[in-house]
């Protein structure tokens, strides 16, 4: 997927988000929780992608190559009305439950359109800082693109059915799962030694499978792999996506081999 087209689906799914938590918080009342985020609201979700979004926007727009101070409220652009930061969801007392001010929306929408706005600018190949080898204001686009998608999808699922994610851009969100962020939540949190685990992914909506084995430390992807593995999970990449991201469960997947090993997948790749 270019550049383009990634910021492209980045706009879209901003906007939806967008409409969902609007619609979520629509006539001023408590704000709901998030089913598939625990013990976080409406709120926080605003709160959470806001400040990752206006935080990386900085980084972009300095091309940082050392992390910023993420504790610097400049980083942010909060309002300046007490009452209104009164009502701010924060991290370190969620859920926040009162009524979501309607700055917190017109700010969240804002800080996507920012994002978008510099990475466009920038273009994919900008040298910045990043947590990955890699790294370029394209690493961020590709990032920020799944988890703005996820976190749409966790916004309409508050007030109904959530729409899956385009096909295309699923598919490489999937790749980005398993040659990013599996290598990064190993390296995040602890994880167990691979005992030669062999699992396979497969898309049913289109081409495409994935192969990973887990051997000590060491994982190796297969993309398109055809050996045998000891658990095969299909499905459309949008349910391959939400399942890699805990967001459905393996019962929702067509799984061939042994279906314990799909539990066993969130211990040797810790969630974030």
């Amino acid at each position: 997927m270019d550049h383009p087209t990634r910021l492209s689906v980045f706009r879209s799914e901003a906007a939806a988000f967008d409409r969902a938590l609007r619609r979520a918080a629509e006539g001023g009342r408590d704000a709901p929780p998030v089913p598939s985020c625990p013990g976080w609201s409406v709120a926080d979700l605003a709160g959470h992608l806001g400040s990752v979004q206006r935080y990386l926007t900085h980084v972009l727009r300095g091309r940082h190559t050392e992390p910023p101070d993420a504790t610097d409220p400049a980083l942010y652009a909060l309002p300046e009305d007490p009452g209104v930061r009164a009502a701010w969801p924060r991290h370190d007392a969620t859920p926040h439950r009162g009524p979501v001010p309607a700055e917190l929306l017109d700010w969240s929408a804002a800080a996507a359109r920012e994002l978008a706005d510099t990475l466009d600018e920038l273009g994919p190949g900008v040298p910045v800082w990043s947590w990955s080898p890699e790294r370029t204001s394209g690493f961020w686009a590709r990032v920020q693109t799944v988890e703005q998608a996820v976190h749409r999808w966790d916004a309409e699922s508050v007030t109904g059915t959530p729409a899956p994610f385009d096909p295309a851009f699923a598919a490489d969100a999937v790749a980005q799962t398993f040659e990013v962020m599996v290598p990064a939540r190993r390296g995040w949190k602890p994880a167990p030694a691979g005992a030669g685990e062999r699992y396979r992914f497969r898309r049913s909506d289109g081409p495409g499978s994935w192969t990973l084995e887990f051997t000590g430390d060491r994982v190796r992807l297969d993309p398109g792999g055809t050996g045998p593995v000891a658990v095969e999970a299909a499905g459309t990449a949008s349910d391959l996506t939400l399942f890699l991201w805990q967001r459905l469960p393996a019962a929702g997947l067509e799984v061939t081999g042994d279906p314990a090993l799909l539990d066993r997948w969130f211990e040797l790749v810790p969630p974030a």
